[in-house]
C-alpha cells in the first residue's frame, strides 16, 4: 500500500522504521507538526519523525493544522492507500479523514477502550495497572473510539516511570502497526467495535497534577513520580522553591515521619507521607541539574523545622 505516515515525537520514530523497512509498503510522504522552539537559543528545530523521514529521503510536510486546503491538496495528489499515525499531535478533521481509502489508522498506547486521550502512559502508572498495551484503531471524530484492529500487550513492571514503559511500548507497537497495514492490505483484519465497558479517560497531566500531596499515602506519592517521569516532571515545595522529585522510593522500615517531615542521614533522606515515608533517590533543585538526595541534603544543610511541601 501507499502509506502516508502522521507522527511527531520519538516516541513515533520506531513505528516510521517498521514502515519504511516492510517490502510490502511504501512510505510516500510523512505528515508532522511544524518545527518548534527548543534549547536555550530557542531556535526553531525539526521534530523527530521529521528528522528520521528526511535522512531516508521522504517527502515531509508540516502544516500549521490538517484542515489547511493546501495541505489536504497534496495529501489527495499523494493518493495514499491509507494513513498510520503515531502521537501526531493534531486532531484529524473529516475532509482529511476520507482521502484514503482505508482511512487514517492510529497506534495508541493503552488497551482500548481504557485510556483514551493524550496521556494513556502516564494514567496507567498513576493508576497502579499491572498490564497496559498498545492498541491499532480507526481514527474517526470521536476522541480514540473508532473500531480496534489489534492489540498488544505489555506488563507494567513495579519502578517503571511513564518513559520506561512508553518506550518499550513504541517498539512493541511498532511491529503492531505494521502487521495492521499487511491485515488491512491481504484483507484478513477486520476492525471489531470497541465495547462500551470499560472506558477510561487520559487527559494530558497539567504541571498541577505533578505536585506531591505528602499527606497521601506513600504508594500515592510513588506512583506520581514514577508516572510524571519524565514529563511534566513531579515536584514539590522547599523552603519557598521548586524542587523536582526525580525517583523516590517506600521504605516502610523507616521510622515514622509526619507528611512533609524531612529526616537526614549521613547517605539517605526520607519524607514523610499519609502512610510510611518515603526514601528521596534523585532530586532536582530550581535551576540546577539532577542530584542524589543525600548530596542535595548536605548542601541546603536540613534542620529539624524544614519540609516538603510549602
Amino acid at each position: 500500500m501507499r502509506l502516508v505516515f502522521a507522527g511527531t515525537p520519538e516516541v513515533a520514530v520506531p513505528a516510521l522504521d517498521a514502515l519504511l523497512g516492510s517490502d510490502r509498503h511504501e512510505v510516500v510522504a510523512v505528515v508532522t507538526r511544524p518545527d518548534a522552539p527548543a534549547g536555550r537559543g530557542r531556535r526553531l528545530v525539526a521534530s523527530p519523525v521529521a528528522e528520521r523521514a528526511e535522512e531516508a529521503g521522504v517527502e515531509v510536510l508540516k502544516p500549521a493544522h490538517p484542515r489547511d486546503e493546501d495541505f489536504q491538496a497534496r495529501l489527495r495528489q499523494l493518493a495514499p492507500d491509507c494513513c498510520p499515525v503515531v502521537a501526531y499531535g493534531a486532531l484529524l478533521p473529516a475532509s482529511a479523514l476520507s482521502v484514503p481509502r482505508h482511512g487514517w489508522v492510529n497506534l495508541h498506547f493503552s488497551l482500548l477502550p481504557a485510556w483514551r486521550g493524550a496521556a494513556p502512559v502516564q494514567h496507567a502508572v498513576l493508576a497502579g495497572d499491572e498490564v497496559t498495551g498498545a492498541s491499532t484503531f480507526q481514527i474517526e471524530e470521536g476522541l480514540d473510539s473508532g473500531p480496534v484492529y489489534g492489540v498488544v500487550t505489555e506488563e507494567v513492571r513495579p519502578r517503571d516511570t511513564s518513559g520506561d514503559l512508553l518506550t518499550r511500548l513504541a517498539f512493541a507497537g511498532a511491529g503492531l502497526l505494521a502487521a495492521t497495514m499487511d491485515g488491512i492490505d491481504d484483507g484478513s483484519l477486520k476492525a471489531v467495535p470497541q465495547p462500551d465497558e470499560g472506558v477510561t479517560l487520559a487527559p494530558k497531566l497539567t504541571v498541577e497534577d505533578a505536585r506531591v500531596d505528602w499527606a497521601t499515602p506513600a504508594l500515592r506519592v510513588d506512583r506520581v513520580v514514577r508516572g510524571c517521569s519524565p514529563n511534566p516532571g513531579a515536584w514539590t515545595l522547599f523552603r519557598g522553591e521548586r524542587l523536582k522529585l526525580r525517583s523516590v522510593t517506600p521504605d516502610p522500615e523507616h521510622g515514622p515521619l509526619a507528611p512533609g517531615e524531612l529526616s537526614a542521614g549521613k547517605n539517605s533522606v526520607h519524607c514523610g507521607t499519609g502512610s510510611h515515608p518515603v526514601r528521596l533517590e534523585w532530586v532536582q533543585p530550581q535551576g540546577k541539574k539532577p542530584m542524589r538526595a543525600a548530596d542535595w541534603a548536605r548542601g541546603v544543610r536540613i534542620g529539624s523545622g524544614d519540609v516538603l511541601g510549602g
